[in-house]
């Protein structure tokens, strides 16, 4: 009996040995569970927080129409949707040059080139932005001379190219004409993006304002107009002084603009000076033009102007005709050219360019482009060189006869004939309207480009509008899908629950 007894006691000390173990283990276990469950929750919500990026909502796009004195540019741009402190990082993604005209003279050939640039934009943007897709038209010089002569047919012009262009599938803002300021303004602020002052990418590929970034002054030479634009000291104050702020910061921009000093406009006031000068209708003497070279011009191309109606001669008459002859005398040809600009009203006062016009003493670099560019290239001086080198070779080039010329450069006769008064005109208003001088000519840099990109109030223009143009936030990129994450989080979350439940039951039935 004693013996079964020890057998039976030996056999329930053992069972209970195994649930015990039985016990341990199923505790270990589900502490195991708990603990990785908790760890994962962790993991996967601090991957979804951590490690989520933001994907750019796509690209916007705009279109600008240079109208310009004597032509239409089209510009089609683009820029990231959700912008950089509230402008838009822009590019120019095509350009498409209208042939003929400009808009207050448009012609059938003109219409339909407009109409195929027009088609070729279309192309280049998706279709489905066609429709949030701006356009804008700014007219120049050209259309503020005959606003001046004519308010309504300045209207009309502007009407009829409106109506054509709200007819596109795209977002018409406006067709307006600019202001010569403006205009100065625009093309100061495309040199500077172009040039990186306003913005620049780090080595993390973000937009960050350059360290002591220097803006560039900005030179531009239209057919009707001219325009300087440069920074001013913070406390300068004056009638010509712009504050504006692109990406954060703001700037003090001194701005004029000089209607009727465009290289074509102004060249109209030299045949005019000559004319005024000369007795002779028929014989007239041109020192600009080369020897051999002559060109009878009919009244209304110099006189049909609102530049030079006030140099119309009293025994003038519509049919009039003047012929021109060439001497190649490039001493004269600077005297001439001299005669155009008002400098007397600037004498003894360094603040003052021409004409009486206050400026600020020019200071920095500058870019000069457009009308300053062409003249600099066709004498092969673009870029930065000396006072002396331009000088040297503006005086070469004019002294070269007719045939000389024709032989020596491959450019239209239209335009080679015109050179050496343009480069005097260059040298004039740049060292005797805006002081330029022998210790900064080098700071002028002629170009037409910056990175590929054409240097043109437009880009300045689009740059400035995108400030009024909504941006789009930016796409949230999460690592794991939102469908995933939650049944990760709630599968996980249960078995913690479940574990943790487990254990209290375990710790209490160890101690009840």
């Amino acid at each position: 009996m004693v013996k079964r007894e020890s057998h039976s006691s030996d056999h329930l000390t053992g069972g209970s040995h195994r649930r015990i173990m039985t016990t341990k283990l199923a505790t270990a276990i589900a502490a195991f569970f708990l603990l990785a469950s908790i760890a994962v929750i962790i993991a996967i919500a601090t991957v979804q927080v951590k490690r989520r990026t933001y994907l750019s909502p796509g690209l916007k796009y705009g279109i600008v129409l240079d109208a310009g004195s004597s032509r239409t540019t089209v510009y089609l741009y683009q820029w990231p949707a959700e912008k950089e402190n509230n402008t838009g990082v822009v590019t120019q993604t095509s350009k498409c040059q209208v042939k003929g005209p400009g808009i207050s003279e448009m012609n059938p050939g003109a219409w339909n080139s407009l109409k195929k640039c027009m088609e070729d934009i279309a192309n280049a943007i998706p279709t489905n932005q066609h429709e949030s897709t701006p356009i804008f038209l700014g007219a120049t010089a050209g259309m503020r001379l005959l606003q001046q002569k004519s308010q309504k047919m300045s209207d009309d012009a502007l009407l009829k190219i409106q109506k054509y262009l709200q007819t596109l599938p795209f977002d018409f803002h406006n067709a307006s004409i600019i202001s010569g300021q403006e205009e100065g303004l625009y093309g100061w602020i495309t040199v500077n993006y172009l040039k990186g002052n306003f913005l620049e990418k780090n080595i993390w590929n973000a937009w960050i304002h350059p360290l002591g970034a220097q803006t560039v002054g900005s030179l531009d030479l239209g057919g009707a107009s001219t325009q300087i634009a440069f920074t001013a000291p913070p406390d300068t104050r004056g009638a010509d002084l712009i504050k504006v702020s692109l990406y954060g910061y703001e700037y003090n921009v001194y701005t004029h603009s000089f209607l009727c000093y465009g290289k074509n406009e102004a060249e109209k006031k030299v045949l005019a000076e000559l004319v005024k000068m000369s007795s002779n209708s028929s014989r007239i003497n041109h020192p600009c033009y080369p020897l051999g070279y002559n060109i009878t011009i009919p009244g209304d191309n110099i006189y049909d102007s609102e530049c030079t109606k006030n140099s119309i001669p009293p025994s003038y008459t519509r049919e009039n005709q003047f012929t021109f002859f060439g001497h190649s005398d490039p001493a004269k040809c600077k005297t001439l050219v001299k005669r155009i600009f008002d400098l007397n009203s600037c004498q003894g006062n360094e603040h003052c360019s021409f004409s009486g016009v206050y400026q600020p003493p020019v200071t920095g670099d500058f870019m000069a482009y457009a009308g300053f560019y062409y003249t600099a290239e066709a004498l092969d001086i673009k870029g930065s060189n000396s006072l002396e080198k331009f000088n040297s070779t503006v005086w070469s080039f004019c002294t070269m006869d007719w045939k000389t010329l024709k032989k020596n450069y491959n450019i239209t006769e239209k335009h080679l004939k015109s050179y050496c008064y343009s480069a005097n005109y260059v040298y004039t208003i740049l060292a005797d309207g805006y002081k330029f001088n022998a210790s900064n000519w080098e700071k002028l840099d002629f170009q037409k480009e910056v990175n590929k990109t054409s240097i043109a109030w437009s880009l300045g223009y689009m740059l400035a509008q995108s400030n009024m143009i909504p941006a789009e936030a930016k796409l949230l990129k999460l690592p794991i899908s939102k469908s995933v994450f939650a049944t990760l989080l709630f599968l996980f979350s249960a078995l913690t629950i479940i574990t943790l439940m487990f254990l209290i039951i375990k710790l209490v039935q160890m101690f009840y």
